[in-house]
């Protein structure tokens, strides 16, 4: 992709909007300012100016080479044609390496360029005559040395019919058959931690919530009562959780429809979360949600500052990441979304998924966390290869809270641990050391030691004593036996990339029928490739036909063969009728949320 032959009309009409930035008022002045033109939305290329004031001699930027997602993206792989200005006169630009470039020059340099996005869901940007969805880190350039300065950011030529909003975005104007709109951010951080989502989208306020909470929804296949009632019911429950809100004002991001991607992306004061429908969203929401504190706030020392010039390791991902899980299911199950059969089969899951992974038995939740740089490879995704810090860490979460319970006669909780990090960490502007405040900060408000127990199962990979710990809160794991359907292949797919054989079982009867790795697959009994190959495979049978169209090396082979079978063990959690008292009356405060000696109500 290159710049049109308009590329002279788009430098000037930039020069115009630099000028127009420098009327917005004093707070703008003296400030690294930002310009993003939507030109042309139909081709995805945003064309960024960026203007630094006070040059003296030359000055160096930089492109994030990641964000969003723990994975080295090249963010920089997406520009072209960089150019600078010093005042009238162009100047040299010089390219350090893959995301570093040296401008000389004095006073005011701009520096301009285009940047191609696509790509839908929360983790990427994208651009196109329906709408653009921006997470600045993945477009804006900035000075290293310079990152803590307060940055201006101003997008004119929006189409008059679109909106736009996002928490670096404080003010709107119309103009003539386009809207500028602008804000302002502390430091370039903080902007790089403010998604924007302009075009036509349904803003609403939930009610009753004070910071306001706002949505914003792009898409379809949605219900508004549906999805205001639920953001309403874990908002309002983890507010109260975790003592009062952390922001003057939040809100959701919503892409919801068939294309919109799926996961959701915590921000400082807002959430950008791509769901296929509303039915999808409240597990992500009540995740995404609690991530204000954990992680956004409640922050492990080993990823600030942050440095997105290469991989950041922390060993605190499955408390970051996973025990967010665990507050996702709490809060589903405490605000009456789920019932606490549904809140069993959700921990069931976890449990099973965990120990399905034959990686489960060597790799612990701090190395999973470490590790966390290698998801971008298919082959380490494999159960032989890792287990998730998502997975482990939710089920930590769980086992914590419990055995916290039981030692305080379920008088303090895993609650407690998270209000106390909050309170003496978050809100002192301080980090806490990965595992060991944590483990610190548990150890205080169950009045024990848990050396031992992070010892073996958080630092190390020892198999986790699910009947022992259960069977305090009244639980009983029992296990069954399951046959279920094998593609015996692994497929991969990039964000609107083709969908690809990246593994297959020698064994497999797709491999006997003639199917290779690296096959491009074009058509899948018939149709498109399932988005969730996994959700497909749920809804078939063993020894049912799949026949396939390959694209291999520009010719197309028809392929076909049955689905195979094995044979796995679920974990299944449930209530035990011959509990006693005690692990009664902690089962019940786990699902309520509530914490009460025993005895006392």
């Amino acid at each position: 992709m290159t710049f049109s032959s308009a590329r002279g009309r788009l430098l000037i009409r930039a020069a115009l909007c630099f000028l127009l930035v420098l009327t917005f008022g004093a707070s703008a002045r003296a400030t690294i300012q930002y310009t993003v033109l939507l030109d042309h939305p139909e081709r995805h290329l945003f064309h960024v100016t960026m203007a630094i004031p006070d040059v003296t001699g030359e000055v160096t930027v930089r492109m994030a080479a990641w964000n969003a997602l723990y994975q080295i993206r090249d963010f920089s792989s997406h520009l072209q044609q960089v150019e600078a200005m010093a005042g009238s006169q162009k100047v040299f630009v010089e390219k350090l390496d893959k995301q570093t470039w040296r401008v000389k020059g004095s006073g005011t340099i701009k520096i301009s360029y285009a940047t191609y996005w696509d790509e839908v869901g929360p983790f990427a940007s994208q651009l196109n005559s329906e709408h653009a969805f921006i997470n600045p880190a993945m477009i804006l350039m900035y000075v290293p040395e310079r990152r803590g300065e307060a940055v201006h950011f101003v997008m004119p030529d929006v189409p008059l019919e679109w909106q736009a909003t996002g928490a670096s975005i404080q003010s709107t104007e119309s103009m003539g058959r386009a809207r500028t709109f602008s804000g302002d951010a502390a430091n370039y951080d903080a902007l790089a931690d403010a998604p924007i989502e302009a075009g036509k989208f349904e803003m609403f306020q939930l009610s009753g919530i004070k910071p306001g909470i706002w949505v914003v929804i792009h898409g379809e296949n949605w219900s508004k009562k549906q999805v205001e009632e639920d953001l309403r019911r874990i908002c309002k429950y983890e507010l109260k959780l975790m003592d009062g809100a952390p922001f003057e004002r939040y809100a959701f991001i919503l892409h919801i429809g068939k294309g919109a991607g799926g996961g959701g992306m915590e921000h400082a004061n807002s959430t950008a979360i791509g769901a296929y429908s509303d039915e999808y969203l409240p597990s992500v929401a009540a995740h995404e949600f609690f991530h204000l504190w954990n992680v956004k706030r409640i922050r492990p020392a080993s990823l600030e500052p942050v440095d997105d010039s290469k991989e950041q390791y922390t060993r605190a991902l499955w408390f970051a990441e996973g025990v967010t899980n665990t507050y996702g299911s709490f809060t589903l199950v405490r605000s009456g979304i789920w019932s606490k059969e549904q809140f069993y089969a959700d921990l069931s899951e976890q449990i099973s998924e965990l120990e399905g992974r034959a990686a489960n038995r060597w790799q612990s939740a701090e190395q999973s966390s470490l590790d966390a740089w290698l998801e971008k490879y298919p082959l380490y995704n494999q159960p032989e290869y890792s287990v998730s810090y998502y997975t482990k860490g939710q089920v930590l979460g769980d086992l914590l809270d419990i055995l916290i319970r039981d030692r305080t006669s379920n008088d303090k909780s895993l609650d407690d641990v998270m209000r106390s990090l909050n309170a003496n960490f978050a809100k002192q502007g301080k980090t806490y050391r990965d595992s060991l405040d944590v483990r610190l900060t548990a150890e205080k408000i169950a009045g024990g030691s848990f050396e031992e127990f992070f010892e073996k199962y958080v630092a190390g990979a020892e198999p986790f004593p699910y009947q022992q710990i259960l069977a305090l809160a009244g639980l009983a794991l029992r296990t069954v036996e399951r046959r279920r359907p094998t593609l015996g292949f692994f497929v991969a797919h990039e964000p609107n990339g083709p969908f690809v054989v990246s593994r297959i079982d020698p064994e497999s009867a797709g491999a006997k029928a003639g199917l290779q790795a690296g096959d491009v697959i074009v058509n899948w009994n018939g149709g498109e490739v399932p988005r969730r190959v996994d959700r497909w495979l749920q809804e078939q049978k063993p020894g049912d036909l799949l026949r396939l169209r390959i694209r291999r090396e520009d010719k197309e082979i028809a392929i076909e063969f049955r689905l195979g079978e094995i044979k796995e063990t679920l974990y299944v959690v449930g209530e035990d009728p011959h509990a006693n008292e005690k692990a009664r009356h902690i089962r019940e405060g786990m699902l309520r949320g509530e914490t009460s000696a025993v005895g006392v109500r």
